[in-house]
């Protein structure tokens, strides 16, 4: 099992990094050509999320994006480090809070339109977005 890891300055700007790193890495495991551009945008979409949401709770430690090869498949995790409670745990928020959430589900629902197998963990130590693409083995050449 290869893995590389990616943490960057929850800037904006280095979510484009993250998107091309993650889909050269994608494209040398085996992921299908075809689904690459979905790599992209799911990886933009998750990284963005992170990015927001250590800029929103004033969160200064890099977002950790890992890219893990499989035997069949190739997965990538982005973790951030934003605390959350559940729902039912806090009080009422502010139309920017509910403004904050609403934004965060339309990103998880693109997130979920992209990539068939996505696992959305979080916690009061931060959350991550663990997506997965079934690879192809490398083709033989027969001499």
């Amino acid at each position: 099992m290869a893995t590389v890891e990616l943490r960057f300055s929850a800037l904006p700007e280095h979510v484009r990094t993250a998107r091309l790193v993650a889909a050269a890495v994608a494209r040398r495991a085996g992921v299908d050509e075809a689904v690459l551009d979905e790599v992209r945008l799911a990886v933009g979409e998750a990284c963005t999320r992170a990015v927001g949401l250590h800029q929103s709770a004033g969160i200064t430690a890099p977002v950790k994006v890992q890219l893990i090869e499989e035997e069949k498949q190739f997965s990538i995790e982005v973790g951030d480090e934003a605390p959350r409670s559940a729902p039912g745990d806090r009080a009422p928020g502010s139309a920017a809070e509910d403004l904050e959430t609403e934004e965060d589900e339309m990103g998880l629902a693109v997130i979920s339109g992209l990539v068939d197998d996505v696992e959305v963990t979080a916690g009061e130590h931060g959350g991550q977005i663990r997506m997965t693409w079934p690879t192809t083995p490398p083709a033989t050449v027969l001499p």
